[in-house]
This record gives C-alpha cells, structure tokens and sequence, in this order.
C-alpha cells in the first residue's frame, strides 16, 4: 500500500460532504453493491451522510494528499445480547484507487476500533462474487452462508449476498 495513504476517523461530516457524497455516487456507478442504484443524485448522497453518524457508528476514511479515497463503516452492535460483536459496511474505494491495498488498511483500522470497544466478533455481507470477496477472506474473515437473489443490479439482475465473520 502506498505510504500516502493516511486513515482518520471523522466525528463530523461537515467538512467532507462533498468528497464522501462523489465517493458515494462513483462508487455506485461503478456497481458497487452497497445498498444504491445508479444513477444516484447527488441530492440523494447528501442526505446519505448526513445521517450516517450517530453514537454506535465509526466512521474511517483513507486519504492521499488529504483527499478522500476510500472509506469503511463499523456499526457497534447496540442489543444488549450483542454488545461483543460489530459489523462493517459499506467499504469503498474510489475506482481508480483500486486494488492499492487501502480496502485493506480500512479494514484493518476498523478492527482495531472494535477491539478497543470491546468486540470480538465482526461481521458483513457482499455481493457473491465481488473482488471484496477475496478481499475478506485473504485477511481471515469466514464464509457463514449466502442468500441467493438478495440484492438487485442495476440492469434488474438479482444477485446472491454473502455474509462472512471473524472472531478478533
């Protein structure tokens, strides 16, 4: 991974509306399969973030040259039989920051967050055949089963969603 690439977790949003809602939409765009259709309107993406942070939400994003790149959400579970577990969701990476290692880091660093909040268990699903599949299993995460025609394309294509754990 390239040694620009810093992490920082955001308590606000304010700041960095525009570069989170042009992550957002790019990453749509591109085909992501992390809960949107393109095209997505910017007024849509907007109103995404700006309700995304709450108390049991972390925010990380990566950066080179202080733009955003990429970013990861760990959502701290808040039932009370599931105060030991978290689950990461939607990992992003611009598209022409790709394959670079930052969804790595990302991923790493919201680990550490977890531990330090007392988590042992994450977990999150993709859709079956996503790059990040092999992404989530090269850094130890387990496959609990899949869910065919979970979420829709954008060319109306149902496709199968994978969920995966790691005990931290």
């Amino acid at each position: 991974m390239s040694k620009n690439v810093k992490i920082e977790q955001l308590t606000s949003i304010e700041n960095y509306l525009d570069e989170l809602s042009e992550l957002l939409i790019q990453v749509v765009e591109d085909g992501a399969s992390i809960g949107f259709m393109p095209p997505l309107q910017r007024t849509e993406a907007n109103h995404y973030w700006a309700n995304v942070l709450t108390p049991d939400v972390f925010l990380l994003v990566a950066k080179i040259n202080n733009q955003i790149v990429g970013s990861i959400q760990l959502h701290l579970c808040t039932k009370e039989n599931g105060h030991h577990r978290a689950e990461i969701a939607k990992l992003m990476t611009r598209p022409n920051n790709r394959r670079n290692g930052i969804g790595r880091y990302l991923m790493k660093k919201a680990e550490e967050i977890a531990k330090q909040e007392g988590r042992s268990l994450i977990v999150l699903d993709t859709r079956e055949g996503d790059a990040s599949n092999l992404l989530y299993s090269s850094i130890g995460y387990n496959q609990a089963g899949k869910i065919p025609h979970y979420a829709k394309s954008a060319n109306g294509e149902l496709h199968s969603t994978v969920f995966y754990f790691k005990s931290i």
